[in-house]
This record gives structure tokens, C-alpha cells and sequence, in this order.
């Protein structure tokens, strides 16, 4: 089908959108190069929780610092009735999270570490009444995604326990005995033993129900059930533990989740989840889902009577699935849940009911851009809502009528927005700053591939531009590979600093990206790494052919992890670039099979397991090139190599064989580690260090 198309009138709203910075634009201000400052200190601002009846907005607002010691994070609150400047919540320096609002929208909880936990617990703040947060939970393995029942009198949320445990007392024992024991060891007898940047332990995820007053008892919901007694029971994975998608339905009798039952097959088999349903007094657990999709971010209308869900298909040998919208009648009696975006080649991001209209408004990722769109309840009108022109929408959630989220772009940092007709901004964190810097908007354009794909491309100048002048490029290569780059504000690949010393930056989106459909996202499947450097050079020859101000004599490339991997691929198969810039990047297909935190979904993308001896395993590692030296078609280009100490996603050993191939070789090469970093670099002094180390390297070989 016709993708919708964003609305004339959303166009026009787009220097309203802006905002004061739009402003100070046409204002004779004298503006400068982003710096890192800029990109380190600006305001971060979470997600809004809308409240039940519509009337206020909390967020989270970090006050990041170079030393973490200094960075605080509290809860702001907005009301949506009037314009008045939003307050300060919350007073620490843990930050809070998973905010959830009673019903009657007098009260919140949300999860905390504050003095005197070991682990975040579930505090509750009175809106209406004033008042300290006061600690409801003081759990052994602590609490996470609270969320009341209906009638305002119970709460929801996820916890963990100790295998053989039969209760808090049983977690707390046995907390005891491991802290004190002599030796120190981990076991695993499934897959996978580590995750992302920590290695995973024998926890075992749980839902309880307790009533919404200090000093009330938790209650495990799902001990003794059937289904926590599996051995591939269990959630999403996360930072803080695995997760269990749980919701009350709306007459508060039913909890309805969604979970994993074959997460010990993670090693030979693709992960789904399904929707369950278990009494909220206790009993047994019903499945009601039959079949082996997944399904996810679950949400009731407001009437009850419909329960909807984002659901992936999972399909066997495929490397990418869509993610759609589906409804299933409550109660549930037809398994078979109704699929309303079938015929939308986009995934959804996430969604919101808002009151009163019959229609679910969602997000999804195109060409750079995530804006609203919304459907009706039966999956007939699907339309374009009222979105800015450019940038993304990252979040959003509804309460009452209301529907608030964040939108950012890449020279307009995070805000909070309304989305009620016109878009408007509700918040001014970054405003200021923002308009002091001397930054263009991103340029968007397409081409023709030689493999027939139109590939999306945006393009971004430095400060002080001057079209009559010649700049070098630098590609710079999202990861995923099912990602795409957006036009938002970015930390640890801020577009405008890395352009910064006089660079133009190119962002392609080379095919697996996301945004353009599900074939698009699948054609890396069997072609890793080749297709898309194909793209991805050329983008580069298109950019030069386009753009007289870019200079095609000194050409650079870089990124991290999946771009990292493209980067290493491009460094052993082609001479055309100066300089080379890869974090995070296999070297290896084999070897990050073996070492990584995921592997069956390689394997799927490979066409097999390693020892079936399948030709991609090797023909698409990069180390595999290391003949191409000799024939001066490859690994002749000087690379800056980076990784994570703690990254598990693509361990170390990728970026140690690379470095050590390059010596071999005799490349001009250079290695960073760091001991504290994971997959990404995340602590201030470390990201401007290295921003530095790739300019320096830049300017090295280009200029």
C-alpha cells in the first residue's frame, strides 16, 4: 500500500515547531561551533506518563555532569491545562523510573534507589496532597515496573527470586549465603550465559500483587503455576533483569501478560513470547495465544473489551519481522489475534489509545523520520496525524484525551510535546542552548542503487558553510543492521561534532535498514556485509556526483558495531577511503558466533551453522581478506579501532584480531580500549576523549 503521506498543514507548522530556536535564527546572533559540551551537557529528557484524567505530565530530567558523582535525574511534573512552566518533582541523585499514575490521578510510584537500598525498590509520592515519596517495597532483589489495579487499592509489578525459594524470607537467606560463601564462580547449563554487558545469573522472574500501602506483604503470583515451572519460562531481557509485559484488565479480576516459554532454546532457535492470563487472586495460568509470534507492549481499552498488542511473526529463516498492531476481543475465546496493520509495510514503534476517539495512534520509522499516524480500533482510516515536518518522535503516551510525548531532531535537542492537533512544545530545557549553535538541519536525498533499491541518504555540513568551498566526506554507518539513522539529536555519534572541524557527514541507509519495509530490512540475510558496502560506496559516489562542495579525493569512513562491522569490511576490500574509523566492529563471523551474547539469528543470516562450512562464514569475515593487502585492493587504509572492555554484544577479541591484523600487515593502526565502557561509550570524560581521538585521526589522513 501507499505509505501515508505527512498532511500540508503539518509542513506549515514546521517553523512554529521549531520554536525559540527558529527564532534566534533570524535574529542578527552571532552562533558557534557545537562542541562537546554542548552535545555532553544538554538536558536529557525521558519519556512523559500522561495522567489518567489528563491533566499533567511527569517526565524525567537528567542534569548530566562529566563526573557521574555530580549528574542528577529527578521527576518533573507539567499540567496540560494551561501554560505555566513545569516543577521539579523529585530531589535526587538516583533517578527514579517506570512511573505509573493511580487512576484517580491524585498519586505515582515508580522505582528508586535511594539511601539505604541495595537494589530499587517501588516509592509512592502523593500529587494531590504534597508530601515526601515514602518506600513501599523492601525486597531482597528489589522491584520493577509498578503498576496500580483499576481500583487504585493494589499494585502490580515485577521482582525475582532464588531457584528453591519459597518466599522473601527464603531470597533473603539465601542472598546471605552467596555473599558470604568462599569461593566465587559462575555456572550455566543454558544459553545465554552473559547479556549485552553483564554476565547473567540463575534469578528466576516472577510477578507480584500487593496491596498500595507501606508495609504491605508481596504476593507471588506465579509460584507454584505450571508455566514458571518450565525451563524456557522467563522475559525480556534487560539492563536491570528480565521483564514480564504485565497489565490489569480494566475490571481488575485478570493480570494479562506476556512471556517467553522457550528462552532455554536461545542457542538453536528463534525467541517468542505469548500472551497469558491468570486470576489476580491466585490459580492457574491460561494461554491465550496459540501460536509461536511474539507479542509485546500490551494495553486494554478503556472499556475492556478489547486488548491490543505490537506482535512479530517470527517467521522461521528470516532475519527481520515487522512489528504490527494486533487486537484480540476480551474475553479472549479466538486465539488468533486480528492483525490491523497487515497492510502497512512499516513496524510500529509504539502506540496509545487515547479516550474518546476509537482510534489508536502510532509511530513508525521512515526515511529519517518518526512521526504519528493513527486507525481505527476495527484497522479501517489508517491516516497521517499532525506531526513536525522534521526530527523524530521517540515517545508518547495518552491520558484521558490528552496525548504528550518527546519530539527531538538533529539541531533541536529533546523536549516534551502535546500532540492534540498542533503540535506544541510544552518545554524549554535545551531551547536556549541550542539556539546558540551554529548548525544546519540535515539534507535529505535518494538514489538508485545498481542492485534496483532506492537508498535514503541524509547529509550534514558543518558550521560555518560556505558552498563555494571544498570539504572532505565522511560516511558514517549506523549499526543494527535493523536500525536507521534519524534526523534527532545524537550522543555518541553527534552528527554536527563529528562534522565539526570541516567535514560533511553522509548517513546512509544501506539495505537491512529499517524504515523501508520488511524486504528491505531482510536482503542482508545471506549477504552480511558485501551488499551493503556496495551501497554504502555507492552513497559516497552519488554525494560527490551531487554535491560540488564535497571533496572526492579525501573520503573517510567509520562506525560502530554492525557499522563497525561494515567499516572493517570496507578497510579489507577497497583503497578508495583515507581513513578509517571502526568501534565496536566484528572482524570475524565465526568467531563473534561463538563469543557473542546472541548467535541462532547469525546463524540465520549466514544460511547455517559454522560447521557446515557455508561460504558466507567465510567469504564475509573481514579478516578472510587479509590476501587483498597483497593485491593493494584492501587493508592498506590507516583504521582507528575501538571497543568496550565490557562489551559482550561484539566482545573485545573482534577488536584484538583486527589490531593484530593490521600490525601483521603493517597498516597504520591504532587500538583504544576501555576497561569501564560496554557496546557503547557512555561516560563523559571516555566520549570526549574519543571524539577526539577521531578527529585527530581524521585530520591525520585527510587534511
Amino acid at each position: 500500500m501507499t505509505i501515508p503521506r505527512l498532511s500540508v498543514l503539518a509542513f506549515a507548522l514546521a517553523a512554529a515547531l521549531a520554536g525559540p530556536s527558529q527564532a534566534a535564527a533570524e535574529a542578527p546572533v552571532a552562533k558557534r561551533a557545537i562542541t562537546h559540551e554542548d552535545v555532553w551537557l544538554m538536558k536529557r529528557v525521558g519519556a512523559p506518563t500522561v495522567s489518567p484524567d489528563g491533566k499533567w505530565a511527569v517526565f524525567s530530567v537528567t542534569d548530566p555532569a562529566y563526573d557521574s558523582k555530580e549528574q542528577w535525574s529527578d521527576l518533573w511534573i507539567k499540567s496540560l491545562n494551561d501554560d505555566s512552566a513545569p516543577r521539579r518533582l523529585t530531589f535526587s541523585k538516583g533517578g527514579e523510573g517506570a512511573v505509573n499514575w493511580s487512576p484517580d490521578s491524585r498519586q505515582l510510584v515508580f522505582t528508586a534507589k535511594r539511601e539505604g537500598d541495595d537494589v530499587s525498590q517501588i516509592y509512592r509520592i502523593d500529587i494531590a496532597g504534597g508530601g515526601e515519596a515514602q518506600r513501599l517495597t523492601t525486597l531482597t532483589l528489589g522491584a520493577r515496573t509498578p503498576r496500580f489495579s483499576p481500583d487504585g487499592k493494589q499494585l502490580l509489578f515485577v521482582s525475582d527470586v532464588f531457584p528453591g525459594a519459597a518466599g522473601e524470607e527464603d531470597n533473603k537467606r539465601i542472598a546471605k549465603e552467596r555473599k558470604d560463601r568462599k569461593y566465587n564462580v559462575r555456572a550455566y547449563e543454558s544459553f545465554p550465559p552473559r547479556y549485552f554487558d553483564k554476565w547473567l545469573d540463575d534469578k528466576k522472574v516472577r510477578l507480584f500483587v500487593m496491596d498500595a500501602a507501606v508495609g504491605a506483604l508481596p504476593r507471588d503470583v506465579l509460584a507454584g503455576t505450571r508455566l514458571a515451572q518450565l525451563p524456557g519460562f522467563g522475559g525480556g531481557q534487560g539492563d536491570d533483569g528480565q521483564s514480564l509485559d504485565a497489565i490489569w484488565s480494566e475490571d481488575g479480576k485478570t493480570i494479562v501478560f506476556s512471556a517467553s516459554t522457550n528462552r532455554d532454546e536461545a542457542a538453536r532457535a528463534s525467541g517468542y513470547t505469548q500472551i497469558f492470563a491468570l486470576p489476580a487472586a491466585g490459580g492457574e495460568v491460561q494461554q491465550l495465544t496459540q501460536d509461536r509470534h511474539s507479542y509485546k507492549a500490551l494495553k486494554f481499552s478503556r472499556d475492556g473489551k478489547t486488548l491490543f498488542a505490537l506482535t512479530e511473526e517470527e517467521a522461521p529463516g528470516k532475519v527481520y519481522d515487522v512489528t504490527r498492531l494486533a487486537s484480540l476481543a476480551w474475553p479472549v475465546t479466538n486465539p488468533a489475534p486480528k492483525i490491523l496493520t497487515a497492510s502497512l509495510d512499516r513496524s510500529i514503534s509504539r502506540f496509545a489509545l487515547p479516550d474518546g476517539t476509537n482510534r489508536i495512534v502510532f509511530s513508525y520509522e521512515h526515511a529519517g523520520l518518526e512521526q504519528l499516524h493513527s486507525i481505527k480500533y476495527d484497522g479501517s482510516d489508517l491516516r497521517a496525524e499532525n506531526s513536525p515536518a522534521t526530527g523524530a518522535i521517540g515517545s508518547f503516551n495518552a491520558g484521558g484525551k490528552a496525548v504528550v510525548g518527546v519530539w527531538e531532531s538533529a539541531i533541536n535537542p529533546p523536549e516534551v510535546y502535546s500532540f492534540n492537533g498542533t503540535p506544541k512544545r510544552l518545554t524549554s530545557f535545551n531551547v536556549e542552548r541550542a539556539a546558540a549553535i551554529d548548525w544546519q538541519a540535515p539534507e535529505h536525498f535518494w538514489f538508485k542503487a545498481s542492485d534496483g533499491r532506492m537508498i535514503h541518504n541524509m547529509l550534514i555540513k558543518p558550521a560555518n558553510f560556505d558552498p563555494a568551498k571544498k570539504y572532505p566526506l565522511f560516511s558514517v554507518i549506523h549499526g543494527g543492521a535493523a536500525n536507521m539513522w534519524r534526523d534527532q539529536f545524537v550522543l555518541r555519534w553527534n552528527y554536527h561534532l563529528l562534522a565539526k572541524p570541516g567535514y560533511v557527514v553522509l548517513l546512509t541507509d544501506y539495505k537491512g535498514s529499517t524504515g523501508y519495509g520488511e524486504e528491505f530490512a531482510r536482503a542482508i540475510q545471506g549477504d552480511p556485509l558485501k551488499g551493503p558496502a556496495e551501497e554504502l560506496n555507492e552513497a559516497v559516489d552519488e554525494a560527490v556526483k551531487k554535491y560540488s562542495y564535497i571533496d572526492g579525493s579525501k573520503l573517510a569512513a567509520g562506525g560502530a558495531s554492525y557499522g563497525g562491522h561494515l567499516a572493517n569490511w570496507l578497510q579489507a576490500t577497497t583503497t578508495r577511503y583515507k581513513a578509517i574509523v571502526s568501534h565496536a566492529g566484528e572482524m570475524d563471523l565465526i568467531m563473534q558466533w561463538g563469543t557473542s551474547d546472541s548467535i541462532y539469528g547469525r546463524e540465520v543470516n549466514s544460511g547455517g551453522p559454522v560447521w557446515e562450512n557455508l561460504p558466507v562464514w567465510r567469504d564475509q569475515s573481514p579478516v578472510m581478506q587479509g590476501g587483498n593487502h597483497a593485491k593493494g585492493t584492501g587493508f592498506t587504509t590507516p583504521i582507528l579501532i575501538s571497543v568496550g572492555e565490557l562489551d559482550y554484544r561484539v566482545p573485545a577479541n573482534n577488536a584484538l584480531m583486527n589490531f593484530a591484523t593490521q600490525q601483521r600487515l603493517n597498516v597504520p593502526s591504532k587500538l583504544l580500549v576501555f576497561p569501564e565502557e560496554n557496546h557503547w561509550i557512555l561516560k563523559g570524560e571516555n566520549s570526549r576523549y574519543f571524539y577526539n581521538e577521531v578527529h585527530g585521526w581524521l585530520a591525520k589522513y585527510l587534511n
